[in-house]
């Protein structure tokens, strides 16, 4: 797709803090009209700061964004009445009913939906005369998700938007966002549900410690950590009677008791020729799971590999200050 088809654009995004934390590190990214697109990371990792500055909240302290080819912040006007936002909490006046709460946003948006539409898109139309203080958290979640849909955002951020539902309301979201996805809108949500993102997402950004560490389609991103295959060896066999384990492309394995794990990037090629040899030697591998990495593995390992050589140097530079500090004394 061409730059014309990018919704959002993000390049060099900074956002630092009273006393110089630097939340967000100069991170670039974009997301195409009409796709679904995650924001992942470990609390602290930057998310929410991100996705405050995509909503126009504050200035970036760095860098450049554009919603809709505007600055969100200097051209709030602009971008607000074609976005759509839920937060990770909305705040509520507690003794207004579903209902009352529902019209009085609508006031405040340009050719809003029909309240009862809205609240039927997320299974809340028989709840409209219940008070606010009265719903369930999963309920309260769903009134925000119903307010931010009111003015059919061509733009929608959705901040944890499954947080306190069940297995059920989390799969009715789903859906309900991949017929907004379907619809034309653009999707852009940050979630702690993995599968969530995994099932849900056309792209995912991987943020760690401010840095976006791996992107891309969720295949893509799970590609780059190793796949498993697990068996129990047959009876009367050992570790030491299979095929050398290099030859097989295995990279890593491990043994608990009679049950082997292996580790590898090559997974078709690796699974056939245990097979080949459990047919030649004339035995059942029970218990054979054959997966490929997860979105959670992939997101575990990123977060490990990137957290390990920056954990080295901040190892060596209080060293080096240390060494400083005993010179100068």
């Amino acid at each position: 797709m061409g730059t014309s088809d990018h919704v959002i654009e993000v390049t060099g995004l900074r956002r630092v803090y009273g006393g110089g934390f630097e939340a967000v590190r100069g991170i670039t990214f974009h997301v195409d009209r009409g796709e679904i697109f995650a924001l992942l990371g470990t609390n602290g990792a930057g998310k929410t700061s991100t996705v405050e500055l995509l909503e126009g909240l504050a200035p970036p302290d760095g860098g450049r964004v554009r919603v809709l080819g505007h600055d969100p912040y200097t051209e709030r006007a602009a971008v607000r009445p074609r976005t759509g936002v839920m937060l990770q909490e909305g705040g509520f006046p507690s003794e207004l009913t579903v209902g009352e709460t529902a019209r009085m946003w609508a006031g405040c948006v340009s050719g809003a939906r029909p309240v009862r539409e809205a609240l039927a898109l997320v299974g809340l139309e028989r709840r409209t005369d219940v008070r606010v203080k009265q719903l369930s958290g999963g309920e309260r979640r769903r009134l925000d998700l119903a307010l931010a849909l009111l003015g059919r955002p061509e733009v929608l951020f959705l901040d944890e938007p499954t947080t306190g539902l069940d297995a059920e309301g989390r799969r009715d979201t789903w859906e309900l966002v991949r017929t907004l996805r379907d619809g034309g809108t653009t999707v852009l949500l940050t979630t702690h549900y993995l599968e969530e993102a995994e099932g849900l997402a056309d792209r995912v950004a991987i943020l760690h410690e401010g840095r976006i560490a791996a992107a891309g389609t969720p295949a893509e991103v799970t590609a780059s950590q190793p796949s498993r295959i697990s068996f129990e060896l047959p009876a009367g066999h050992f570790l030491g009677d299979l095929p050398p384990l290099s030859g097989l492309g295995v990279i890593g394995h491990e043994t608990d008791g009679r049950v082997v794990r292996l580790r590898t990037r090559t997974l078709q090629r690796t699974a056939t020729e245990l097979l080949l040899w459990a047919r030649q030697a004339g035995v059942e591998l029970r218990g054979l799971d054959v997966r490929s990495a997860s979105l959670e593995e992939a997101f575990l390992g990123i977060a490990r590999d990137v957290s390990a050589p920056r954990a080295k140097e901040q190892k060596e530079e209080k060293e080096k200050k240390k060494e400083k500090e005993e010179y100068a004394a």
